[in-house]
Order: C-alpha cells, then sequence, then structure tokens
C-alpha cells in the first residue's frame, strides 16, 4: 500500500512537470484564469451594444457606461480646477483673482513652454504673438496678445484658453490645465520689457468669488 502511495505521487509530480513546463514559453495550465487574466474592459475598447449604452435614459435596461471619468474627480498630476463661471463677471473680474499656480519656469520648462506655443497658438497669433500667423487673415479678428496682455491678469488669459473668445475656440480639451498656465508664462516672456503690470480690480463680496480656487 505504503508503494502504490509512493508510485502515485512520482507519477503525479512527474505529469504535473511535464505539463506545466512543455514550453517556456507557455504559462502550462491556469489554476485561476479570472486571478491571471483580467476581466476588466478598456476604455476605448468596442462593446457590445447589446448590452452595454451610453445613453443615460438607457440605463435601467443596459449597463451604462458613456468612457467619462466620475464627476469631480482630478486624474493624477492635475491640477485644481478652474471654477471661474464663463460670464461677463468671471472674465472681467473673477478670473483676475486666480494667480498662476506654477513655479517660474526656466531651462527645458520654459522651451517646453514655448514648444506648446508654438504648435497651438502661433499659427494664428504669430511666433511673437503678434497677430501675424499664417491662418491670421483667414480666421480674422484674431488679437495681439503683446498689446493686450500686459494689461491682462495671468487668469484672464488663462479664462480665454479655457473657454474660448470671439473666434477663438476653447483649448481645454487640447492641453492640459498644467500645459495651459505654462503658456500664460511663455506669454510674460514675450512682452515688452518695460510693460505695465497688470492690475487686479477691485470686486465686490459674492458667493462666486469665494470658489475661486488655483
Amino acid at each position: 500500500m505504503k508503494k502504490t502511495a509512493i508510485i502515485a505521487t512520482l507519477i503525479l509530480s512527474m505529469a504535473v512537470v511535464f505539463i506545466g513546463c512543455k514550453d517556456k514559453r507557455s504559462p502550462g495550465s491556469v489554476y485561476m484564469p479570472d486571478m491571471a487574466y483580467s476581466r476588466a474592459y478598456e476604455s476605448y475598447a468596442a462593446r457590445d451594444s447589446s448590452v452595454f449604452t451610453t445613453d443615460p435614459n438607457d440605463a435601467g435596461h443596459k449597463i451604462f457606461f458613456n468612457n467619462l471619468p466620475p464627476a469631480g474627480t482630478l486624474k493624477r498630476g492635475e491640477l485644481f480646477p478652474f471654477n471661474v463661471p464663463n460670464d461677463s463677471n468671471g472674465l472681467l473680474n473673477l478670473s483676475s483673482l486666480v494667480k498662476n499656480p506654477l513655479d517660474p519656469l526656466t531651462g527645458k520648462d520654459l522651451e517646453e513652454a514655448g514648444r506648446l506655443f508654438n504648435i497651438n497658438c502661433a499659427v494664428c497669433h504669430g511666433a511673437k504673438a503678434e497677430a501675424n500667423g499664417p491662418l491670421a487673415a483667414k480666421v480674422g479678428g484674431v488679437k495681439n496678445i503683446i498689446l493686450a496682455s500686459p494689461g491682462y491678469s495671468d487668469g484672464r488669459i488663462f479664462f480665454v484658453m479655457e473657454y474660448g473668445q470671439l473666434n477663438m475656440g476653447s483649448y481645454a480639451s487640447q492641453l492640459s490645465r498644467e500645459q495651459r498656465w505654462r503658456i500664460v508664462q511663455y506669454i510674460r516672456t514675450l512682452e515688452p520689457k518695460n510693460a505695465p503690470a497688470a492690475t487686479t480690480p477691485a470686486v465686490a463680496k459674492t458667493d462666486s468669488a469665494t470658489v475661486v480656487k488655483k
């Protein structure tokens, strides 16, 4: 009986070795496949429309999934939201209360800010922000940033990139908040050295002003 048990143990051990090591590129038999291979869905993978829906009105009949992050969440490393409302009071008054959250840029960081400006802004505003970019004449109404920016606060310039203004659309989907603040700093380097600093207007205390964050 003891000899039979030993032989059975040896046979079982050899079977495990041969099954598990028949191919060095293969992990062999997987005991718990759900643990080894995740069933999680990739964010932009195609989904079965008979099971999933992006229409919130159909959420009771199917699994609702719209690829968007939960409301109020921030991705890792992202700056706090720009809470200034998109209205005239936000543009003229509240945006001036928002300070640039980044430290002054130097070296490679400043070069990167210039690269972002040239890719996203210079096509209309020109390499020196003088409204002479290759598309300026076609778009029309392109602002000379160098003439305007010395009187604008950092928050107001950011406001325009956040929401857009006149013929300029919003760049909130093309550039992260940090990238837009970098561009604001780069614009400051293009201004004349003797340009007057922007002044912060007097703003009446309102509930909306108290929610402005950096």
